[in-house]
């Protein structure tokens, strides 16, 4: 018997979701043996994504019944041996810890978050300064995914003066999924510094929209050709400048529902077409979850209602180098290091905070049981 199924045989009552994720961890990596399994690159790609996930549960539950092996351990001696019974408390406070990680990771997951993930960032109110501010945070996500080794493409620029972006969407694929990340990111983000196109030196606020889907399979979303129709148009770029001498960029308008994705990024048209079908893809996959669920709908709605900046999620304070994110409370004074892709304690402190939102409703719950 594996230390795993060792410990999953005598676990707590709040803990006992453990044993059935340790059986499927250890079927998924029987099945990803399996030559066969790779055949077939989509199935492959979400079983090891869920493997990954598993993983992670798995070893906090190693962690977890080594730390009550050794406080168990060390109780039965500390009457013989002063010096183990002085080690007591801090194995008592190793278990607890542990037990706490365990709890957190089997909170249950949105599926979704093990998908790789589309980022649409959008300029709001601020003219050019929130054009200019959108491109600030396109490359902010292109850094923290680099420091993370993450891939990202993107898919689609609209340009604005001065180098910035009325319009772009990033794809994020990253091996244990980005949305789960990421998705924290959807909603009204707000700067407020003074534009480099004002001489007076008055502080302005602006405000960027950014919307975080899920990327859908192909075999999730069923495209009826007939409900497509599909432009296209000459790449443009800073300034409006003509980029390409054919008509390589792509307008896709999904007539059922009126929703439209362009992409321009690519010097084929074909190409332009994929990436464009990629991102009508995700949007009608998050439409349709949303559509399906109150809770989902409350929650994409909530993302970017508008583009206004009292829709704050988040406030880029340039003139004290602060950071704010209005949800979970947090403050940094470093917003130098978080433009440069430092985000992970701020997404930190909203997963946090998900976490213990998910854990005080399971505790009702169970409660109310």
């Amino acid at each position: 018997m594996s230390a795993d199924e060792r410990g999953a045989a005598d676990v707590p009552a709040d803990l006992a979701a453990v044993r059935p994720l340790l059986d499927e961890h250890a079927e998924l990596e029987a099945a990803l043996g399996d030559p066969a399994v790779h055949a077939d690159p989509a199935q492959a790609r979400r079983l090891t994504r869920r493997y990954a996930q598993l993983g992670r549960v798995a070893a906090a539950h190693r962690d977890w019944a080594s730390a009550r092996e050794d406080l168990a351990t060390a109780r039965e001696l500390a009457a013989e041996d002063p010096d183990i019974r002085a080690e007591v408390p801090a194995l008592e406070l190793a278990l607890a810890e542990a037990t706490e990680r365990l709890r957190t990771l089997l909170v249950p997951r949105d599926p979704d978050d093990d998908r790789d993930a589309i980022v649409e960032v959008r300029a709001g109110e601020g003219g050019t300064e929130s054009a200019l501010f959108a491109a600030e945070l396109v490359r902010m996500y292109q850094r923290w995914a680099e420091r993370h080794g993450w891939r990202t493409q993107l898919l689609d620029t609209t340009w604005a003066d001065l180098g910035g972006v009325k319009a772009a969407t990033l794809a994020v694929a990253a091996p244990e999924g980005a949305y789960g990340m990421l998705r924290h990111e959807g909603g009204v983000h707000r700067v407020q510094r003074v534009p480099v196109t004002e001489s007076a030196g008055r502080i302005h606020t602006s405000a960027v929209g950014v919307l975080v889907s899920p990327e859908a399979e192909d075999v999730e979303v069923d495209l009826d050709p007939a409900d497509l129709r599909v432009d296209v148009f000459r790449s443009s770029g800073p300034g409006g400048q003509s980029v390409n001498t054919t008509d390589s960029a792509v307008r896709i308008t999904h007539l059922p529902t009126g929703t439209v994705v362009s992409c321009q990024n690519e010097k084929s048209q074909l190409q332009n077409r994929e990436q464009a079908l990629r991102v009508l893809r995700a949007r009608l996959l998050a439409d349709a979850r949303a559509a399906a669920s109150d809770a989902a709908s409350q929650a994409r709605a909530a993302q970017v209602r508008t583009v206004d900046r009292s829709e704050r999620v988040r406030t880029y304070n340039f003139g004290e180098n602060r950071v704010v994110d209005h949800r979970s409370g947090y403050k940094a004074y470093n917003l130098d290091q978080v433009l440069d892709g430092d985000l992970d304690p701020v997404v930190d402190s909203l997963v946090q905070l998900r976490t213990r939102e998910a854990l005080a409703a399971a505790s009702e719950a169970g409660a109310g049981a």
